[in-house]
């Protein structure tokens, strides 16, 4: 069955319908990564766009669900130039086909992603249209297009009630290998999920973690009446100026003598809490191979990201918070570390899944600041 892509400047893609058979409007985004798709179309990060995947073969290793990083796909579509059919893969469960279709997730593939990703470094992140209606026009749609915004997605993407894990669950059994010891044994951490990747929570749990979530909305004193440790702010989809409720929660979090430490949406809502600014970059850092430097160090380590925007460190106020990694393409910030308090944020995922793990030791310095 034909589909049709038709982005917001009116250019029109045609390739073949896959996944579910339904109509889409949705921030279209890529992501240069060559492996993970699962671990990408199960990152909660991407609620609310459509991702482009700019590897030309999608699914030839099919679908393991342990690797899954949340519940289900958060992705609105997903773009490939070629979906392979019949994956291979001793841990395969299912093929891309089948996993997009349990989710009712569409998607397209056998366009020229190439050009897609080319009109969207150039002109900017842009929304498009998904459809396998061959008598839509872009003037009946325009008006859609433009309309469209990724809006609160915070509220959808967070669990729904508090739940405690005391051990890693059975897809963790990898982690180990990057905690070579217990360290953590005994500190319990509050994770507040704002669209929290499972990865964050098995890695502090590997490392002899006890771990507490708590939905977006829950109030700093109930955080902080259970006594933690310390407190992770997790990543998450959307503006992080949508989050103004959360805002003001991390402000009395801040005001506390609570080691912290957020990644990606929770650094920039820890930099807007505490005076900061945020923008949106021009098509944004997703992929697994981004090279962030650590400022204090010199040190270059290769990262994963899954972001479209950043602090301005134009408007931080150094008495505040300073810089601590800097992206090493476009100069962007990437972490801070705030000034006289246990607390430090970064940009990219120490977690990874999918990635590189170089800073993984971001956990363990969280776990030596909750036991000094």
């Amino acid at each position: 069955m034909k589909a049709f892509l038709i982005l917001e400047d009116g250019t029109v893609f045609e390739g073949k319908h896959i996944g579910a058979d339904k109509d889409v409007v949705s921030e279209i985004v890529f992501n240069t990564s060559m492996t993970g798709y699962t671990e990408v179309f199960t990152d909660p990060s991407y609620a609310g766009q459509a991702v482009c995947m700019t590897y030309p073969l999608i699914g030839n290793y099919g679908v393991c669900l342990d690797d899954m990083e949340s519940e289900k796909i958060w992705p609105d579509a997903v773009i490939v130039r070629e979906m392979a059919r019949v994956p291979s893969n001793f841990r395969c469960d299912m093929s891309l086909q089948e996993f997009l279709e349990k989710y009712e997730t569409p998607g397209i593939e056998g366009i020229d992603t190439r050009k897609l990703v080319r009109i969207l470094r150039e002109k900017g992140t842009m929304n498009g249209y998904i459809t396998t209606n061959e008598s839509i026009t872009y003037e009946s749609i325009k008006d859609k297009l433009h309309a469209y915004t990724t809006g609160d997605v915070v509220s959808k993407v967070s669990c729904k009630e508090k739940v405690k894990l005391t051990a890693p669950n059975p897809r963790g059994e990898k982690i180990p290998k990057i905690a070579k010891e217990q360290n953590g044994k005994g500190l319990k951490v509050a994770l507040l999920d704002v669209g929290a990747k499972r990865n964050i929570s098995d890695a502090l749990l590997a490392r002899g973690c006890e771990v507490t979530i708590y939905p977006y909305n829950t109030t700093a004193e109930e955080i902080l009446a259970d006594k933690p440790d310390g407190i992770m702010l997790s990543n998450g989809p959307g503006d992080p100026k949508e989050c103004t409720g959360v805002i003001e929660q991390i402000k009395k979090l801040y005001n506390s003598d609570v080691p912290i430490f957020a990644i990606c949406l929770g650094h920039q809502l820890m930099a807007l809490a505490t005076g900061s600014d945020t923008y949106k970059l021009h098509y944004g850092h997703r992929g697994g191979n981004h090279p962030v430097k650590d400022l204090a160090t010199g040190r270059v380590y290769i990262s994963s990201q899954n972001h479209g925007y950043v602090v301005d460190t134009d408007k931080l106020d150094k008495t505040v918070a300073e810089p601590a990694f800097m992206n090493v393409n476009d100069g962007t910030n990437e972490g801070l570390k705030y000034v006289g308090k246990n607390i430090f944020t970064v940009q990219f995922h120490p977690e990874a899944c999918p990635g590189p793990q170089d800073t993984g030791y971001l956990f363990d310095r969280f776990i030596s600041m909750m036991r000094a």
